[in-house]
């Protein structure tokens, strides 16, 4: 919105801020979601969970080097050998339009974008699948980050914003609005009439604009648009009871956890992303562990440096094993949300496990050099969706001459140059949108689709 407000205006620009100041700033892709909040809910849930991994990882100690199904799991990836035949660790992918751009891998990650200086993002994958299973769910999705924005982008190219505290994220899923129902109902149609005044208002401005102003005005409106089916969808829920929760289950969640007992932080965000897919309120979830500038520290084991820090390790002894303790880490904690969601039964008394994909990976591969082919990236769950797991999927052989990590700077140039071209991680965000029921050939720079 920033750029749009400091245009030229051909007009009063203190009548165009009246107008423009009383909305919301970030929009909600929401367009295409009916606003039947009584609409019946599908027999089996579908739902999908994406975990980043900011900087990459130590490599020569993740990567796994065997394909097929007689793999043998890397250290890296050990925390994860009794969820064997429910994962599949996949190497090779890479976003074409984030190499040589290592500050975009974060924000492409989940759209497959292609961000130069005049570009803006793509939709992410989440949003799709949100367009179609927030129909049946009460929110359209779930965006967490701990630190740094959210993996969730509009198709617009417009970031959502994220929450951190545990504590918020469990009010905003789970607790009844403040005032009552009544008050709620209130509140939310005058923010409708809002809206509704702005976009007259608007609209009488456009008149006036050049073209330029008016290519702005339109992701402008859109935003207003898309606030605006939020606003009337949220009052179309008003009149459905929240699912009840357990108080233990109250008590565990709706804490809050500092950042420094990282492992308790996790654990609490991975059981209410559970929570949540348990009870139905949405079946789309993003969890960032922290941006590329901003992953932080993990004093419980010994880390004091950032992640960030670790990753540019120079080949330093010391900061290459505390990023492999870093890696394996936040590996096993991703182990206790396949564990919860593997011991949590589904509406029809089957575990989440089997209608839950979660995808667990990077937009970098080896952080030092900002490397971002060869990612690392593990699929776990959704056998009920046809998903076969139990093997590692190397979309590397064939096309390179080999692992050679006892030679890392050839293993560590496979990581910023793509041995095999043709294999764009789109390709696996795209099969994971089909099985969430997104009638789609494509998305984003997909080539083909994955076969799992």
């Amino acid at each position: 919105m920033s750029n749009f407000l400091s245009q030229s205006w051909l007009i009063d620009r203190r009548h165009a801020l009246r107008g423009l100041g009383t909305c919301v700033a970030l929009p909600f892709l929401e367009c295409m979601v009916p606003l039947r909040a009584a609409e019946a809910k599908t027999a089996t849930p579908r739902r999908s969970a994406f975990v980043y991994l900011a900087n990459g990882v130590h490599s020569l100690n993740y990567q796994v080097t065997t394909p097929g199904k007689d793999y043998q799991l890397s250290r890296s990836l050990k925390p994860l050998e009794k969820h064997r035949q429910a994962i599949t660790p996949i190497s090779g992918l890479h976003h074409p339009g984030a190499l040589g751009h290592h500050h975009n891998c974060i924000s492409v990650w989940l759209t497959g974008g292609k961000l130069g200086p005049s570009d803006k993002n793509t939709i992410s994958v989440d949003q799709k699948m949100a367009e179609v299973t927030a129909k049946q769910t009460r929110y359209p999705s779930m965006e967490v980050a701990l630190t740094g924005e959210s993996l969730a982008w509009t198709a617009d190219g417009v970031r959502l914003p994220s929450m951190r505290r545990c504590s918020e994220i469990f009010a905003s899923l789970f607790e009844a609005p403040k005032g009552g129902t009544a008050a709620q109902r209130k509140a939310l149609r005058r923010k409708g009439s809002v809206l509704d005044a702005n976009l007259a208002e608007v609209r009488q401005l456009e008149q006036a604009m050049g073209s330029a102003d008016k290519g702005r005005l339109d992701q402008y409106l859109t935003s207003v648009r898309e606030a605006e089916v939020r606003t009337r969808r949220a009052d179309a829920w008003l009149d459905t009871p929240l699912p009840a929760v357990a108080e233990a289950d109250r008590k565990r969640v709706s804490r809050d956890v500092p950042a420094t007992l990282a492992g308790d932080y996790f654990r609490t965000v991975y059981d209410l992303i559970v929570l949540a897919f348990q009870t139905d309120v949405t079946r789309v979830a993003t969890f960032s562990l922290g941006g590329e500038g901003d992953a932080f520290a993990i004093p419980e084991i010994g880390i004091t440096e950032s992640r960030h820090q670790l990753s540019h390790h120079g080949g330093d002894p010391g900061y290459m094993e505390k990023l492999t303790k870093y890696d394996t880490f936040a590996i096993e904690q991703f182990g206790y949300f396949l564990t919860r969601l593997a011991e949590t039964k589904d509406l029809n008394g089957k575990p989440l496990l089997g209608s839950t994909m979660a995808l667990l990976g990077s937009g970098m591969s080896y952080g030092h050099s900002h490397g971002n082919a060869n990612l690392p990236l593990v699929l776990a769950g959704g056998s009920d969706l046809g998903l076969k797991h139990g093997r590692h999927l190397d979309l590397n052989q064939g096309h390179f001459k080999g692992y050679q990590l006892d030679k890392p700077g050839e293993h560590y140039s496979l990581c910023s140059r793509p041995a095999n071209a043709t294999a764009h991680m789109s390709n696996l965000l795209l099969l994971m949108a089909q099985r969430m029921g997104v009638e789609t050939d494509t998305f984003g720079d997909s080539n083909k689709v994955i076969e799992l």
